[in-house]
């Protein structure tokens, strides 16, 4: 999970009419791995934040981030270390991109929050935010929303912990925490897309987090061909047409070409 954030807001993306684009619907579950060559950590992954830190989970608890004034400050700075904000897509997420533009239907189902997907072209329709986006920031009292820029701002001119400017409520993230549940219409939208897709790739993923990691086994007993890109073994290798262990950003451009092509 590459999240850190609160409830996302239901989504415009849609499944594909019949007719769109040419091909099959491919559709592409994205995980912390598909980012990290953009210099974005992977949580999960064997030099990842959670195996490294285990406590810095707390950081990204809602429970933990609600009540504890410390975790709050400590989390603000993890914001500020992970510069979400100045990462730009790579290889991977170009590839995706590329794909959608030759008239293939594409949908993407991301896990993460850094919003690559969009900056490399994918349309914002066409991409499902399971764990939301830590490019905007909400207030938990009264919902008013802002950019992640002007929360840092705040913090680096000395603020630990900003309120919200319209209340004084807590801020978070725009994204998912340890302890909330995602959205039902975003998450119907991306089971939706599973079942309908013919060509279903998880890409960077450990497929260790449910509901997200289920998808692939909905995909694949759905018909679909299940291709599997991701350095370490997941629980799904078995059910998967194909697993690919070389890097994403080489791996990925290779085989959507392949598709394409």
């Amino acid at each position: 999970m590459a999240s850190d954030g609160a409830q996302t807001q239901a989504s415009s993306t849609e499944t594909p009419a019949s007719g769109e684009g040419r091909g099959p619907l491919v559709a592409i579950l994205s995980g912390a791995g598909i980012s990290t060559d953009s210099g974005i950590p992977d949580y999960r992954g064997p030099q990842g934040l959670w195996r490294r830190d285990p406590e810095a989970e707390k950081l990204v608890t809602y429970a933990y981030y609600m009540n504890d004034p410390e975790i709050r400050r400590r989390s603000w700075q993890l914001r500020r270390a992970n510069r979400t904000l100045d990462a730009r897509p790579n290889a991977a997420h170009e590839a995706v991109a590329r794909l959608e533009r030759a008239g293939t239907p594409v949908r993407v189902i991301t896990q993460n929050v850094d919003g690559l997907h969009q900056l490399a072209g994918m349309p914002a329709r066409k991409v499902l935010e399971l764990h939301g986006s830590a490019r905007s920031i909400v207030c938990t009292q009264c919902g008013a929303r802002s950019g992640l820029r002007e929360a840092l701002d705040r913090v680096e001119a000395g603020e630990a912990d900003p309120g919200c400017l319209v209340c004084g409520g807590i801020l978070k993230t725009a994204t998912v925490m340890f302890g909330q549940s995602l959205d039902s219409a975003v998450l119907a939208e991306a089971v939706a897309v599973a079942k309908a897709c013919e060509v279903f790739f998880a890409v960077g993923s450990s497929l260790q987090v449910q509901p997200a990691a289920g998808l692939a086994g909905v995909a694949a007993d759905h018909g679909a061909r299940l291709v599997i890109v991701n350095a370490e073994a997941t629980p799904y290798d078995e059910l998967a047409d194909e697993v690919v262990r070389e890097p994403i950003g080489t791996a990925l451009p290779r085989l959507l070409a392949e598709l394409s092509g």
